[in-house]
């Protein structure tokens, strides 16, 4: 791999959180951080996949509403598969940025990067386009492969409510009833099917992998 500059995840959160403290009243901030830290404590095991094991296929759409096929995407690809909550995440539009900046080095080691979550197209087409991404953006409605991949877990009411307040209709990201969101993790899945990279930072959705552990797994 050539010497390029790989951004720091923990660098540019220190940056969001000090937006983010000028940006919410202190106490709507509160709120999220305190679920945060609770979501830590109650989700020990997020990880459904393990490195070693065989990704399942499935065949979701991405913000334009074509289907991808995980398994066709593998006859061409490695593939650099991660999770997220939603748009109206900042950690998840930081990341995801982030990711986007790592994407030729992604190429150069034969992979291609797709982000899952589950919300509507509409919604993976808004944060694709918000963030000018050049990665495929699926929809997952239900968390339906989410769940065999990571935790999926309800939004803590006190955040919800929290969002509501600041003018966010959080039902609205999603079509399913249950509006659950996944624990953030990221898997390398080879040409085989086989993972051979699995993480989650835990269900502390403010921590995630940082871009440099992608590239170093993907060169290894």
């Amino acid at each position: 791999m050539k010497d390029v500059a790989i951004p720091s995840y923990k660098e540019g959160l220190k940056e969001l959180k000090k937006n983010l403290s000028s940006m919410l009243p202190a106490e709507a901030l509160e709120v999220f951080e305190a679920d945060a830290e609770a979501l830590q404590e109650e989700h020990s095991s997020i990880l459904k996949l393990q490195e070693g094991d065989k990704a399942p296929d499935f065949t979701l759409s991405n913000a334009v509403n074509e289907s991808i096929n995980l398994y066709e995407v593998l006859k061409v690809n490695r593939v650099v598969l991660t999770f997220y909550r939603g748009s109206w995440c900042p950690y998840c539009n930081l990341v995801l940025n982030q990711y986007q900046t790592i994407l030729p080095e992604i190429k150069e080691a034969g992979g291609i990067l797709i982000a899952i979550s589950p919300q509507t197209p509409d919604e993976s087409l808004s944060i694709k386009e918000k963030n000018e991404l050049q990665f495929e953006v699926l929809s997952d409605n239900g968390n339906i492969i989410a769940k065999q991949f990571t935790t999926v877990h309800a939004n803590p009411e006190n955040s919800k409510v929290k969002m509501t307040e600041l003018g966010y209709d959080y039902n609205s990201y999603y079509s399913d009833e249950d509006s659950e969101i996944p624990v953030p993790a990221t898997f390398i899945i080879e040409q085989d099917g086989i993972v051979s990279f699995a993480k989650s930072e835990g269900g502390d959705y403010r921590n995630r992998v940082e871009p440099s552990e992608i590239l170093n797994a993907l060169n290894n």
